[in-house]
C-alpha cells in the first residue's frame, strides 16, 4: 500500500490533517515502490530469438496418393501414364529459432519448421536478414541445428532443464502468426508429457504461456533469462492457443544439438528389447506394490541386452540411477545416449532388484536391410529368414518404432503379403516392391492376424 495514503488516512481518522494540508505533503519519490516487471530480462535475451521463414517443395507422399490411381482400370481408364510420378508442390511457412553460439552462428529450432526447405531466412530483432544452412537435423526429437556467421550476434545463455519444477514461471519468446518478438508469460504446468507425437523422442514441459503457429522453434525462457526448452507443439482443437503449448528440454535439446553439430545427424544407439508399460494388472502379477517399469517382452539376438544379461520377464527400473516410470520413459532414456555409451540397467528379475551394465549398440544392418528397405512401416523390427522357409520371423520389435505401433510383435511369424505367400525376407521384398499398404498375414501361437502396415 502506498505509505503516503496509508498515512494520511490515519491522520485524517485523528483530526490531525485537513484535507488541504495532505494535499500539499510531498509524494514519495518513485523508487521507493517499484513495479516488480520481467522488461530488463526480456529486452537482455530477445535478440537472441530469431524469426525463420522457409520456402520449399513438398513431394505428394505415398499415403497422401488417391488409391485409385494404382488400380490398374481406372489407370487404363483415364490414360493414367504408367510411369506418372508424385506431384509436388511449392510451400512457405514461417517459425522461430534461438541463437545459442554467436562466434559460430548456430541457431537451434524443430525440425518441422525447416522440413523439406531449400531456402531459409533469417530475421533478427533488429531487422537484420540473412539466409543460413541446415547443420543438422533429427526428425525423432524434432530439432533442428542451423547455421549464419554473421557479426554481432547475440546468444542465449543455457538453463538445466532437470531443475524445473511445475510452478516455475517461464516466458516464451517467438514469432506467432507473424507477429515478430512476442513474449507470452505463465508457469510450468506440467513435466515429462509424452503421447503427443508418438513416433517421436518426448520429455514435453507443458506450459500455460500463451504458444501458437509461429511459435515453434522459439524460447522458453526461465526468469534469469536462461533458455529451458524449445516451444514445439500446441493441444488445440482451433489451432489457436488455449493454455496448453509444449517445449523440448533444453537438456535434450542440447544434447541432440551437440551431435548434429559433430556428425550432422543423430546416432542414435539401441538395447535391442521389446517393452512395455507395467499396468495395474501385470504388476499384480509380478507381485509388484506400484504399477512402474517397463516391462521386457522380448530381447533381439546378440543385442546389447542380451550382451549384458536383460531376459524376457524382467522389469527395467532405473537407468543410470534414473528411475523410469514406464516404457516411453525408458524408450527416451535410451534414445538421447549415443552408441558406445555404457549404461547401468536396475531391474527386477522374480521380484529381486539386480544391476546389470550394457554397451549401447548401433542399429544392425538387418534391422535396416530387412525391415526399413521393405517399407518404412516396417521400421523397427528385427526380421529373418525363418527355419525351413517357413516364412519371415519377427526376432523382436523396438520399443515406440512404426512397427510396434502397427501391431507386429516379437515371434512374430509373417507367412503371406495379402494373398502371397512368403518363404523368406527375400520373397517379402519381392512382394512387397510397390505397395503402399502391406496386409501382412502372421501366425502368432495358434492364432493367425492380419495386420496392415503404411
Amino acid at each position: 500500500m502506498n505509505l503516503r495514503l496509508s498515512f494520511a488516512a490515519v491522520a485524517l481518522a485523528v483530526g490531525m490533517l485537513t484535507p488541504a494540508a495532505f494535499a500539499a505533503l510531498p509524494a514519495p519519490p518513485v523508487e521507493a515502490a517499484p513495479m516488480p516487471s520481467l522488461a530488463p530480462m526480456v529486452k537482455r535475451v530477445s535478440p537472441a530469438v530469431v524469426n525463420i521463414a522457409t520456402r520449399g517443395t513438398i513431394k505428394e507422399k505415398p499415403g497422401q496418393r488417391n488409391p485409385l490411381l494404382d488400380d490398374p482400370f481406372f489407370r487404363r481408364f483415364f490414360d493414367v501414364p504408367p510411369d506418372a510420378k508424385p506431384r509436388e508442390r511449392q510451400f512457405q511457412s514461417a517459425g522461430s529459432g534461438v541463437i545459442v553460439d554467436a562466434k559460430n552462428g548456430y541457431i537451434i529450432t524443430n525440425y518441422h519448421v525447416v522440413e523439406n526447405a531449400n531456402e531459409i531466412t533469417v530475421t533478427l530483432l533488429d531487422n537484420r536478414s540473412f539466409s543460413a544452412k541446415v547443420v543438422g537435423s533429427d526428425e525423432g526429437a524434432d530439432i533442428a541445428v542451423l547455421q549464419a556467421k554473421q557479426p554481432n550476434l547475440i546468444a542465449m545463455a543455457l538453463g538445466d532443464s532437470s531443475h524445473l519444477e511445475v510452478g516455475d514461471y517461464v516466458v516464451a519468446i517467438g514469432n506467432p502468426f507473424g507477429l515478430q518478438h512476442t513474449v507470452t508469460a505463465g508457469i510450468v504446468s506440467a513435466l515429462g508429457r509424452s503421447g503427443i507425437n508418438p513416433e517421436g523422442y518426448e520429455d514435453f514441459i507443458q506450459t500455460d504461456a500463451s504458444i501458437n503457429p509461429g511459435n515453434s522453434g522459439g524460447a522458453l525462457v526461465n526468469l534469469r533469462g536462461e533458455l529451458v526448452g524449445i516451444n514445439s507443439a500446441i493441444l488445440s482443437g482451433s489451432g489457436g492457443n488455449i493454455g496448453i503449448g509444449f517445449a523440448i528440454p533444453v537438456n535434450m535439446a542440447k544434447s541432440v544439438m551437440d551431435q548434429l553439430i559433430k556428425y550432422g545427424q543423430v546416432k542414435r544407439g539401441v538395447l535391442g528389447v521389446n517393452i512395455y508399460d507395467v499396468t495395474p494388472d501385470i504388476a499384480k502379477e509380478f507381485g509388484l506394490s506400484e504399477s512402474s517399469g517397463a516391462l521386457v517382452a522380448g530381447v533381439a539376438q546378440g543385442s546389447a541386452a542380451e550382451k549384458a544379461g536383460v531376459k524376457t520377464g524382467d522389469i527395467i527400473t532405473s537407468i543410470n540411477g534414473v528411475n523410469m516410470k514406464g516404457a516411453g520413459e525408458l524408450r527416451n532414456a535410451i534414445g538421447m545416449l549415443r552408441v558406445g555409451d555404457q549404461v547401468e540397467i536396475g531391474l527386477l528379475r522374480d521380484g529381486k532388484p539386480r544391476k546389470v551394465t550394457a554397451l549401447i549398440a548401433e542399429r544392425s544392418e538387418i534391422e535396416s536391410a530387412n525391415a526399413v528397405d521393405i517399407n518404412r512401416g516396417l521400421e523397427g523390427a528385427d526380421l529373418a529368414d525363418a527355419p525351413d522357409g517357413g516364412g519371415v520371423l519377427v526376432r523382436s520389435v523396438q520399443e515406440g518404432s512404426p512397427a510396434a505401433q502397427a501391431g507386429l510383435r516379437a515371434n512374430d511369424l509373417i507367412v503371406a503379403v495379402g494373398r502371397t505367400p512368403v518363404s523368406n525376407t527375400k520373397a517379402f521384398r519381392e512382394a512387397a516392391k510397390g505397395v503402399n499398404l502391406l496386409l501382412l498375414n502372421v501366425r502368432r501361437g495358434a492364432a493367425v492376424v492380419l495386420i496392415p502396415i503404411r
